[in-house]
C-alpha cells in the first residue's frame, strides 16, 4: 500500500472539514443532563479494527471538544482486539457477529451495546487470478487460510459455503493466519484460497483477486460494539460512552451521507488506494443503532448455527449479553 505525505492527508481532511461540520453543528449538543457526573478526568480506550472505526470518527469530526479524554487502540483482528478488552484495557471493541460471540464464551463480562449495519458483501473467499478453483465445490481436497482466527466472520461464512455444496468442514484443510500476515502471503502467492473481510478483502480484490463466493445469503451483515460490565458499571465512564455512541452514531450518519467525501477520507488515514476504499465504504457497516429485539434474534441464530457447526463450542444465550437502550444513568 502506498503511504500519502502529510500535507495530502491534511488536505483531504480540509476538504471534508466543511461537510463534516454542516450536520454536526446541529446535532452535538446533546440533550441536558440536570446533575450529570464530571468526565474531566475519565479516559476511554477505543479499541479499532484495521483502523475502521476511527476513520469514521475522524472524517466525521464527531469527537472533537469531548469533555472525556480517549485513545485509540488499533488491532488487526477481532482475536487480539478482544484479548484486550478481556484483560480489561479496552472499554469499546467493533467486531463482527461471530467474533463477538466467540470472545462472550472467554469473556463473561463482554457486554453488546451497540448494532452496526453493514454488507455480507464485504467479505469472500478469494483465490489467485490464474488459480484452477471456479466454484466452492472446486474447494474440496484444498488448503484454504481463513482471518483472523477460529470462530472468525470469515470460517461462518466459509462454512456456510462449503454446507451449500453438500461439503463439510472436513473436505477441506482450514488454516488460521491474522490478516495483515495474509494479505502479504497472498500478494507474494504463498497462500491460493483465502477467507477473508475488509478492508482486506476489498484490497485484494481491488489487485487482482477472483471471488468463489462472497458472505451473500450467508452472514448477517450486522457488526457490534462491545464493552466490559467494569466500563458499564463506572457511572463516569458509562456517561462518556453513551456520548462516544451517540457520536459514532452521527458519524455514519454522515459518511451514508457524503459517501464520497467519507471514502477519500478513509483512504487516507487507513492509507488504502482510492478505489478499494470506495469500495469498502460502500460495505462498511457505518449505520449505527441501539441494540433491537430483531438484532438478538438475528445474532441468536447465527450463534445457534455456529454452534451446530462446532465453530463455537457450546450455544451462547445473546439475550443476557445485549445491552438494549445504553444510558448515561
Amino acid at each position: 500500500m502506498t503511504s500519502p505525505s502529510a500535507p495530502a492527508r491534511r488536505r483531504a481532511l480540509l476538504r471534508v472539514a466543511a461537510l463534516a461540520a454542516a450536520p454536526l453543528a446541529g446535532a452535538a449538543a446533546l440533550p441536558a443532563r440536570a446533575a450529570g457526573p464530571d468526565l474531566s478526568n475519565v479516559t476511554l480506550v477505543l479499541g479499532d479494527q484495521a483502523g475502521g472505526l476511527r476513520a469514521l470518527a475522524e472524517a466525521a469530526r464527531v469527537l472533537d471538544g469531548v469533555p472525556y479524554r480517549f485513545r485509540w487502540a488499533n488491532f488487526q483482528g477481532a482475536a487480539p482486539l478482544f484479548e484486550a478488552q478481556r484483560a480489561g484495557a479496552i472499554d469499546l471493541a467493533p467486531a463482527g457477529d461471530l467474533p463477538v460471540l466467540t470472545a462472550a464464551l472467554g469473556d463473561p463480562a463482554l457486554r453488546i451495546v451497540a448494532t452496526r449495519v453493514g454488507s455480507p458483501t464485504s467479505l469472500g473467499i478469494v483465490v489467485q487470478p490464474d488459480s484452477p478453483v471456479r466454484t466452492v465445490a472446486d474447494l474440496k481436497g484444498r488448503t484454504v487460510v481463513v482471518s483472523s482466527a477460529r470462530g472468525s466472520i470469515s470460517q461462518y461464512q466459509l462454512y456456510g459455503a462449503l454446507r451449500e455444496h453438500g461439503l463439510a468442514p472436513g473436505d477441506v484443510d482450514v488454516r488460521f493466519v491474522l490478516p495483515v500476515d495474509a494479505f502479504a502471503a497472498f500478494e507474494a502467492k504463498q497462500i491460493g484460497i483465502w477467507a477473508t473481510f475488509d478492508p482486506y478483502y476489498g484490497n485484494v480484490v481491488r489487485r487482482g483477486a477472483r471471488i468463489v463466493r462472497d458472505g451473500s445469503g450467508i452472514n448477517s451483515g450486522l457488526a457490534f460494539l462491545t464493552s466490559p460490565v467494569d466500563t458499564l458499571d463506572d457511572r463516569s465512564k458509562r456517561a462518556a460512552l453513551s456520548d462516544v455512541l451517540a457520536r459514532l452514531t452521527r458519524a455514519g450518519q454522515w459518511a451514508l451521507a457524503h459517501p464520497a467525501d467519507y471514502a477519500t477520507v478513509y483512504a487516507s488515514l487507513t492509507r488504502l488506494p482510492r478505489d478499494a476504499a470506495a469500495d469498502i465504504a460502500r460495505r462498511a457497516a457505518l449505520a449505527q443503532r441501539g441494540v433491537t429485539a430483531a438484532d438478538i434474534d438475528v445474532l441468536q441464530r447465527v450463534a445457534d448455527r455456529a454452534a451446530a457447526d462446532t465453530i463455537l463450542p457450546k450455544r451462547v444465550d445473546v439475550a443476557s449479553i445485549a445491552v438494549r437502550n445504553l444510558s448515561a444513568a
